[in-house]
């Protein structure tokens, strides 16, 4: 988990400059210490590249693109000290549709996919596809980016689990929202022979209600979830994936 440890040392190393500005040459010493650090960030861009593959990501539709940038906040955030259990990486892929496996709990330790499955979100997100996102209130639109899974409670909608949201401006809110993880019958494949697409939440990232327990108990306490649309207003606006 050393990527961007690395990469903020680099971005971080002095440029010496003369008086007419012109750039001071660095010593041989100095020179190895730059190469060493570009060469471990093209190592953990590989790693990446190949743990994709070796996990089977693209035979079961998550796009490299997704993969990469949940790699890259889960790196991150780990060196951080934000997430503790550097063990699993849960992504939920809203770009693809309601009714598709979009939601996956990786053991990225061990390389394998420990679960694939429906995921619902928000009813003001949209229908089939998930389009619209917020971190407001009352909004039932889901919210994107990079949470730390917490603590469990038995509520109106059964057992579930707290949420808390990374991402300042983006998904800080969840916990006031009472944005959680939690089972709902309405995701289920017998819904979407129904409907055409998955049952949707108030916001939630509702699960089939068979799994529910059973993912919940896999990732509650520290792990890593990211929540991903391909939203310039996300992916411009994330501290976590810009820094």
């Amino acid at each position: 988990m050393f990527f961007f440890s690395v990469l903020i040392f680099m971005l971080h190393l002095p440029v010496a400059f003369s008086s007419s500005k012109s750039l001071v040459f660095k010593s041989p010493e100095f020179i190895s210490t730059v190469v060493r650090a570009e060469n471990a960030v093209a190592s953990r861009a590989e790693f990446v590249a190949s743990l994709y593959v070796s996990m089977g990501l693209n035979l079961k539709g998550l796009s490299e693109e997704v993969f990469t940038s949940a790699m890259q906040g889960f790196d991150k955030l780990t060196n951080e000290g934000k997430i503790r259990n550097h063990k699993l990486l849960t992504i939920v892929d809203f770009t693809r549709s309601s009714t598709l496996k979009r939601l996956f709990v990786l053991d990225v330790e061990n390389q394998e996919i420990i679960f694939n499955t429906y995921v619902a979100h928000g009813q003001g997100s949209g229908k089939e596809f998930a389009n619209q996102f917020s971190n407001i209130p009352d909004s039932y639109q889901s919210s994107l980016g990079f949470y730390e899974t917490s603590g469990t409670y038995n509520g109106k909608n059964g057992y579930s689990m707290k949420l808390r949201g990374l991402e300042k401006g983006i998904n800080d809110m969840a916990e006031y929202r009472a944005v959680v993880v939690h089972g709902a019958p309405y995701v289920s494949e017998s819904f979407i022979g129904s409907k055409g697409y998955l049952g949707r939440s108030h916001g939630c990232p509702a699960l089939p209600e068979k799994l529910n327990k059973t993912i919940i108990d896999k990732i509650k306490n520290g792990s890593c979830l990211f929540i991903y649309s391909k939203t310039g207003s996300y992916l411009n606006k994330s501290k976590v994936l810009n820094s």
